[in-house]
């Protein structure tokens, strides 16, 4: 007799056309984000190049994560996160938060923590700090809808990209 763990979601099939996403994805330039919350174990957090605005009122956004366990797990469970837009100064950093067990939140890298406890780039072209509103479960994804609770802005830096699954700068156009 076999039992089965019907609560873990099984891996994903490769298929033709989730290949063909993936390809056509691949040359869709997407800006980047990292992603942070306080969890009673720690601060955490990711890279994430899903984030997009949704609405103004209520001011909202969406992202998705790939797995609901690390540090995707707790940021699903966190009452509270920031999003950070950031910009070609920190690519060795948005490297740093994806990939897992590498060094994160140093003194070093500019992180401080907002007065509601989250941790918080200092330096970042713009943070958002938002709190859940709903989740979708698509395959191995899962994705957020998040209400924005206050938007702390920073200075103008030239946009990072992921590409390819690379980081790329963007010039910035003076005018």
């Amino acid at each position: 007799m076999t039992s089965e763990n019907t609560d873990r979601p099984s891996p994903p099939v490769p298929s033709e056309v989730g290949e063909g996403l993936k390809a056509a994805f691949r040359a869709h330039p997407a800006g980047v984000a990292i992603i942070t919350a306080m969890t009673p174990d720690g601060p955490v957090g990711l890279t994430a190049s899903s984030v997009a605005s949704v609405a103004v009122d209520p001011a909202a956004i969406v992202f998705s994560v790939t797995r609901a366990t690390g540090s995707a797990g707790a940021i699903l469970s966190a009452g509270s996160f920031v999003v950070h837009l950031i910009d070609d100064e920190h690519s060795a950093l948005a490297q740093s938060f994806a990939v897992s067990g590498a060094e994160r939140f140093t003194p070093e890298q500019g992180w401080g923590a907002l007065p509601t406890g989250e941790p918080y780039l200092r330096e970042a072209r713009a943070a958002m700090r938002g709190h859940t509103m709903t989740t979708v479960a698509v395959g191995s994804s899962t994705v957020v809808v998040a209400e924005i609770d206050e938007v702390l802005l920073g200075r103008p830096g030239r946009p990072l990209v992921y590409l390819d699954r690379r980081f790329h700068t963007l010039a910035q156009d003076p005018d």
